[in-house]
């Protein structure tokens, strides 16, 4: 049985269940492996496109690049983002992208 934390977090989670997102339009890929990036970023994209939410920012974090050489790769395919760019230093600087999206 899991018990409510008070902040979404369960205590005794089977790691099986699905991770639940919150649709703020900030994406925070650190808890993902990279193989779930790729399903993951569109599809977070497109449920916020649904929402309203066409400015998200993906936060990739600095590491080696990688992360962020795959999102952006993402994002340079995915019909639904009108531009994106490197997040200013206030919101992660070059460990964040910034995405806006096609109404």
């Amino acid at each position: 049985m899991s018990e409510d934390q008070g902040n979404g977090a369960k205590q005794d989670a089977d790691p099986n269940d699905p991770v639940v997102l919150p649709f703020d339009g900030v994406l925070d890929l650190h808890t993902f492996h990279p193989r779930e990036v790729k399903d993951l970023v569109p599809e977070y994209l497109r449920e916020c496109r649904k929402r309203g939410i066409l400015q998200v920012r993906i936060i990739h974090g600095k590491g080696t690049g990688t992360l962020r050489r795959i999102v952006l790769s993402i994002l340079e395919k995915d019909l639904q983002v009108l531009r994106y760019k490197t997040a200013d230093m206030g919101s992660g600087g070059w460990g964040s992208t910034e995405v806006e999206l096609k109404p």
